[in-house]
């Protein structure tokens, strides 16, 4: 018995992991008499810690299920936090985030009383991703390979909602322990996905105009982003170089400082990049930037994605070695 707290910032991830930890917790137990369920708007926390405390009926203990804590505020946890204070044996209380920021004194409070905390956020970094998908893969008793593993993590982007989808459609068609390589998976992966904004920023710091077109239409089409979204993310990445224009940045520090962040990873590539294009293409950035912002915003009858076509293969050739 105990409780679990899973986090995560997609919600058909967090339900599919929810349900496959209530089936562990089962064991084979009739649902109908172990499990309650909170969902939706309705719910008070006050229901749920009232339901955690109540002693089991026929069975040897109880799950409660509470999806959508993040919409709680601090007034609303009270009674939630009494209960982690004492958590009853007989229960399993299933916490599951979404609907808004989750409290970071609920989460304390969870570790506190001993409780485990799950993240169901797919990792970021492009190899970390594909092993997460081939273990995702395996609990469901297929065997991916490395580069059936690469395919599908290329193909769904950041759209890993689908992941539970295809993984099913797959285990029924090949069965389970069978090894699964790509043009097994092919038939199964659908529209390609939307891509993440640094994956997009990153072709076009490279020059790789090509790559750069492809994930702006993924973004458009599969990512669903609007073309002024995109506009953001562009003068996000290009302001910050902007801020360390003119200035006497000579380390990852100065730079830090200069954009206002912490000192890391981002700020020793965003002057890596200031060094790559120099401050003239910089500034000729940010001027292409403003022309087709304005474009976007009614000052040409051209189609915005065609805007964005054409700023994004101007951007990409910026840069000492590119023309």
């Amino acid at each position: 018995m105990g409780v679990h707290l899973l986090t995560g910032n997609d919600e058909s991830i967090l339900r599919s992991k929810a349900h496959d930890l209530v089936h562990h917790l089962l064991a084979g137990g009739d649902r109908s008499l172990m499990v309650d369920e909170f969902d939706g708007e309705e719910y008070e926390l006050r229901e749920v810690a009232d339901a955690a405390q109540t002693l089991p009926f026929l069975t040897d203990k109880r799950i409660v299920v509470a999806r959508n804590i993040g919409r709680f505020n601090a007034d609303d946890l009270p009674p939630m936090l009494r209960y982690l204070e004492d958590p009853l044996e007989t229960t399993d209380l299933v916490l599951v985030a979404g609907g808004g920021q989750l409290s970071k004194k609920l989460g304390d409070a969870v570790k506190a009383c001993g409780g485990v905390t799950v993240n169901t956020t797919p990792p970021n970094k492009a190899k970390d991703r594909q092993t997460w998908i081939r273990t995702e893969a395996e609990e469901h008793g297929i065997r991916l390979d490395a580069a059936a593993a690469a395919r599908i993590a290329e193909q769904l982007g950041d759209g890993v909602g689908r992941l539970e989808g295809i993984l099913g459609v797959i285990r029924s068609t090949y069965g389970e322990g069978v090894r699964i390589g790509t043009a097994e998976v092919e038939p199964f992966l659908g529209a390609a996905g939307g891509v993440p904004p640094w994956d997009f920023t990153d072709a076009i710091d490279a020059g790789a105009t090509s790559r750069a077109l492809t994930m702006l239409a993924r973004m458009i089409h599969g990512g669903e982003r609007h073309p002024l979204q995109i506009m953001a993310i562009l003068h996000g990445h290009y302001g910050k170089l902007a801020r360390l224009d003119g200035l006497d940045v000579r380390s990852e520090s100065d730079a830090a400082e200069a954009m206002g962040i912490k000192p890391g990873f981002p700020a020793k590539k965003a002057l890596q990049n200031y060094r790559r294009l120099g401050s003239g293409n910089v500034r000729r950035a940010i001027e292409l930037l403003a022309d087709a912002d304005a474009d976007l915003r009614g000052d040409t009858d051209l189609d915005g994605e065609f805007v964005m076509e054409v700023l994004v293969a101007r951007l990409s050739r910026l840069g000492p070695t590119q023309r």
